[in-house]
């Protein structure tokens, strides 16, 4: 098999510095990280949106359908987020990805338990915290990225390139990186890995709606919206529901009218029901650089050809 050696392959055990991200639906079932693992990267389940016992049988079948590393999403935010950590300890995963929370109230436990641990952050002083709690690396999101970018909206270039200089851990880069030039990109800013999203949910395997992954396909490099501020901000796929959102910030519309404009329309629409008018199609900027859906073996493929190309095609020093 193809290998692209890093700091991140050689803490997770990985071929391919290519990390598919843990996408709430569009991972949560077994199909998309058994593809992603097995062609080489790091499959990652989404544990968020999913009840206990699907989560017990997911977590079940990728183990069962891959003698390579795999990963837990985890968001420390969600309901009943205790007995959900309970239950992906049970399962002992190679590597788990936590975010929006803090990292010292799980990290003794996976690391007992051989768990490799990556946090997700959004800014340097994150990144510094995290490190301080002990994490094995990071996962540094941009402002590309669909579903929740950071805050500040710095964008990915400019972030990777602080955290790697901040800290010395490994680093996997979120957010605008949809082919094998990205990965080269990110690489040269200090990146171990490329964390690919809105490119593996126009995948065969991701478990969401035909329609949406035609969205995300359609969609062009200015086709998608930030929308929710004050409210939770996300990066979605320009439809109804964003130019609604729009509007309403736009018009300085009170915070009740816009929190229930905003949790009226939902991803659960979008990605079980195909509700590409209404639902929140989260997805990032690089869907404009997505045109087909494709086996997530096949991704991962033209991802390191891209890759090859991408770095054979640099001027040399002379």
């Amino acid at each position: 098999m193809t290998r692209i050696e890093t700091p991140v392959t050689r803490l997770l055990g990985i071929d391919l510095p290519i990390v598919q991200a843990g996408m709430s639906w569009a991972s949560s079932s077994p199909a998309l990280p058994l593809a992603v693992s097995n062609a080489g990267g790091l499959g990652v389940v989404a544990a968020g949106p999913m009840r206990l016992p699907d989560l017990d049988r997911v977590l079940t079948e990728v183990a069962a359908g891959t003698s390579r590393p795999w990963a837990v999403n985890l968001p420390l935010y969600r309901a009943g987020v205790d007995e959900v950590i309970e239950l992906v300890l049970r399962h002992r995963p190679p590597v788990l990805i936590a975010s929006q929370g803090g990292p010292r109230r799980y990290l003794d436990r996976f690391h007992e338990a051989g768990t490799r641990c990556l946090h997700v952050v959004a800014g340097v002083a994150h990144a510094r915290k995290a490190a301080d709690a002990g994490v094995d690396g990071l996962v540094v999101v941009g402002a590309e990225a669909g579903g929740h970018p950071p805050p500040a909206m710095v964008t990915t270039s400019v972030l990777v390139r602080a955290v790697a200089s901040a800290v010395s851990l490994p680093v996997v880069a979120s957010g605008g990186i949809a082919d094998g030039a990205g990965l080269a990109a990110v690489l040269a800013l200090g990146a171990g890995a490329a964390q690919f999203g809105t490119r593996f949910l126009a995948s065969a395997e991701a478990s969401v709606h035909p329609a949406y992954k035609e969205a995300v396909a359609a969609a062009g490099v200015d086709g998608t919206r930030a929308v929710g501020r004050g409210l939770g901000v996300i990066r979605a796929l320009d439809n109804d529901f964003t130019a609604r959102m729009l509007a309403l910030e736009e018009s300085g519309a009170e915070e009740d009218l816009r929190r229930k404009a905003f949790h009226a329309a939902t991803l659960r629409d979008a990605a079980l029901h195909g509700d590409v008018a209404e639902g929140k199609l989260e997805a990032g900027q690089s869907a404009g650089l997505v045109d087909s859906v494709l086996p997530a073996a096949d991704i991962v493929a033209r991802i390191v050809r891209e890759y090859r190309a991408a770095r054979a095609g640099l001027p040399p020093i002379t």
